[in-house]
């Protein structure tokens, strides 16, 4: 039997390359992997949002709402505007980068996938080595099963077959590996990469004073996180955290602008689904991995800050370094905060209460309508100079409010006065005592 040569295999196909039109006609693929990630974002953080506002689901809530409005540092405005300047940030770098990138093409599929066939072809020279090993006679063996089974004799032969192309199982084999096999392969490599990334350059801004005071701590303004907060960072911690972290894992792995779609997609919506502040026993994102919206949200707890760095896939790097929490049970601690948002929140309104003035409630409604009424009547009523009596009120209301403004001002400079006359005065005073020291 003879050794299988290059030349020996079955020939791959030609192949015309050509550039890949775009998924979405008009919208190039670049521009749609972009738009993916604003739409994901909004789209399923909009969802939790209606959750919230109309307080559905509430047995499965991690924070009460008297928790989001009193345990927060920053109101609900200023995370939306945050996040939008991010993602538009996000949004030019990409494009930008993307410029830089080789137009994709397609139309060698079908020679890749005969690539991986031969691989497989030129793998099956080992069968004869191995069967000498456990001491098979390959040559034998391969002569018996021939009648019968032509293709497993071709293989125990050494890859040694008598059609002139791939067999069919080669290529099914071949095309499992290219459509399927590598892809996983990519995402699984990319996953490790942010997680990575994502653990340790989260950590060190936790570990150092200045990182964490000057970047990361705008994040954890958020102590109850809801999910459309899940990108409220300091803009330069966005970029070297999500863009880079993530672009970086999509170079590295050499995806395509399509695969990075789906990757970019995936990771933005388990981002938002970990800052959800919901539980559910439903929910499929929370149960993939270890890593869900209870076990980042502890991250955000003033007790648990230095714990659970893992985001955005799994915890592994937690585990393996011991910064895992250790706290055990946690239902208690979330209990006593419930309660404390809930007394913060009673006491202010019984003080709102109680400095109400007790007095008959105002129509405003009523009150304006009747007021346009009445100006609409002087104004008919041109024989009595309506119009120009209009014109006299509202010249007279401007006047009152001219000269209620300039009394505002003299009582501010004479304010002003009479505390400069008063530090000067204080000022004497001490340096008189000095004196007499």
């Amino acid at each position: 039997m003879t050794n299988i040569t290059v030349s020996e295999l079955p020939a791959l196909p030609s192949y015309t390359l050509r550039p890949r039109p775009p998924l979405i006609p008009g919208i190039s693929d670049p521009l749609l992997q972009m738009l993916l990630l604003v739409v994901a974002y909004w789209t399923v953080s909009g969802f939790f949002h209606i959750l919230d506002v109309y307080n559905l689901f509430s047995e499965y809530r991690l924070h009460t709402p008297a928790e989001v409005l009193k345990r927060n540092h920053v109101t609900r405005y200023e995370v939306f505007r945050d996040v939008v300047l991010q993602q538009i940030g996000q949004t030019a770098f990409g494009l930008l980068i993307a410029q830089f990138d080789p137009v994709e093409t397609i139309g060698r599929e079908e020679y890749d996938v005969a690539v991986w066939a031969q691989r497989i072809r030129l793998a099956q020279r080992w069968i004869p080595t191995l069967l000498g090993v456990a001491g098979v006679d390959a040559l034998s063996l391969g002569t018996k099963v021939q009648p019968g089974y032509p293709q497993l004799a071709g293989v125990i032969f050494g890859g040694f077959h008598s059609a002139p192309s791939f067999a069919s199982w080669e290529m099914t084999i071949a095309k499992f590996i290219y459509w399927a096999g590598i892809p996983v392969i990519q995402f699984a490599v990319a996953i490790l990469i942010v997680d990575t990334w994502q653990y340790f350059l989260h950590r060190a801004m936790h570990m150092n004073k200045f990182l964490y005071t000057t970047l990361h701590s705008r994040h954890h303004r958020l102590y109850v996180p809801y999910a459309y907060g899940a990108l409220y960072n300091h803009p330069v911690e966005g970029f070297l955290l999500d863009t880079l972290g993530t672009g970086f894992a999509y170079l590295a792995t050499c995806m395509t602008v399509r695969q990075g779609m789906v990757f970019f997609t995936c990771a933005t919506i388990k981002t938002v689904d970990d800052h959800c502040g919901y539980a559910f026993p439903w929910d499929p994102v929370q149960h993939l991995t270890s890593n869900n919206a209870a076990y980042h949200d502890v991250h955000h707890q003033s007790w648990g800050i230095k714990t659970n760095f893992s985001q955005p896939f799994f915890t592994f790097w937690d585990r393996v370094l011991g910064t895992a929490w250790t706290g055990g049970d946690v239902s208690a601690r979330y209990q006593r905060d419930r309660i404390a948002a809930q007394k913060k929140v009673e006491a202010e309104t019984d003080a709102a209460q109680a400095s109400v003035v007790n007095s008959s409630e105002i129509d405003t409604t009523t009150a304006v309508e009747q007021a346009r009424s009445s100006q609409r009547q002087v104004l008919e009523d041109e024989e009595h100079g309506g119009p120009q009596i209009l014109q006299e009120e509202a010249r007279e209301e401007k006047e009152v409010r001219q000269a209620s403004r300039r009394s505002v001002r003299r009582k501010s400079v004479k304010s002003i006065s009479e505390h400069i006359a008063g530090l000067h005065s204080r000022s004497t005073a001490i340096l008189h005592a000095d004196g007499m020291h």
